[in-house]
């Protein structure tokens, strides 16, 4: 499991509004400071020979092209080429507490950003047949797979990496609330299904989500917009939560309800 220092949490007043740590020298895990907005989500950013890839851009209530340029030109100067990243900009899904830093990117050079639909994502990463195929992009010597993992949104992925062994999980798997509308459970479950037999033949390391909303006591989580997140549970989730959650959407049936677990909650929710 990757370990992290302990990640900006609302508790202190003078905590940057971002914070950077990095897995290796080319895999960044960043975090929004719960004072900017409440769902204090993480993005990622991988480095390959050829090209970046931001994984989500926030919730609002700060600048994030700044952090992202300051790492993509340190990146420039590691490798001491004149010529810029090229950077894809993309998104776990499209709910707006992941996208709204895009507009900052829209005019970025060298870069482009992908759309909030289905059929966006399917088109970017050369998905055929959505949501059963397994799309690929190669950052260069760095291959990237992409699942679809619709069910709490509609355009979900996550996004796997065999260089770290990491598994990028979006909202579908991370230590805190896994919303599903009751109309969408069907798909919830079904990705779940799909994630299980990826994941039987790939090694994954880690789960990496994009928030943190349980305590450090197992099922526990945070008020909903809690302010501040003391005693966090840790970020990484093990692989084997992967098989959990999917006996818990089989278990479920026709009717979900709120069904918590150690490190995890699935928490349906009125039809979207």
């Amino acid at each position: 499991m990757p370990h992290f220092a302990p990640w900006i949490d609302g508790t202190s007043a003078n905590e940057p509004e971002m914070q950077v740590q990095a897995i290796d020298a080319d895999t960044y895990v960043i975090r929004q400071s719960v004072r900017t907005n409440f769902e204090a989500p993480f993005l990622y950013l991988l480095f390959g020979k050829d090209r970046a890839l931001l994984i989500d851009t926030g919730a609002g209530g700060l600048k994030v092209r700044p952090t992202i340029d300051k790492l993509m030109a340190a990146q420039q100067a590691k490798r001491g080429s004149s010529l810029p990243i090229p950077l894809l900009v993309a998104h776990s899904h499209s709910h707006g507490d992941h996208h709204v830093g895009d507009d900052e990117f829209l005019k970025r050079p060298d870069t482009k950003v992908v759309g909030l639909r289905p059929a966006d994502v399917a088109s970017a990463f050369r998905i055929a047949h959505w949501p059963q195929g397994i799309g690929h992009y190669d950052l260069g010597g760095r291959m990237l797979d992409i699942i679809p993992t619709p069910g709490h949104e509609p355009a979900h992925i996550m996004v796997y990496d065999p260089h770290t062994r990491l598994l990028f999980s979006g909202d579908m798997l991370y230590p805190g609330r896994l919303y599903v509308p009751v109309d969408r459970f069907g798909d919830f479950r079904a990705s779940a299904d799909r994630l299980a037999a990826f994941a039987r033949t790939h090694p994954i390391r880690a789960l990496l989500g994009a928030h943190i909303e349980m305590t450090q006591t197992p099922g526990q989580d945070y008020a909903m917009e809690a302010p501040t997140h003391p005693a966090e549970r840790a970020l990484p989730l093990p692989p084997s939560s992967i098989a959990e959650l999917q006996q818990a959407t089989r278990a479920a049936g026709d009717h979900p309800k709120i069904d918590r677990h150690a490190d995890f909650i699935v928490y349906p929710r009125p039809a979207s």
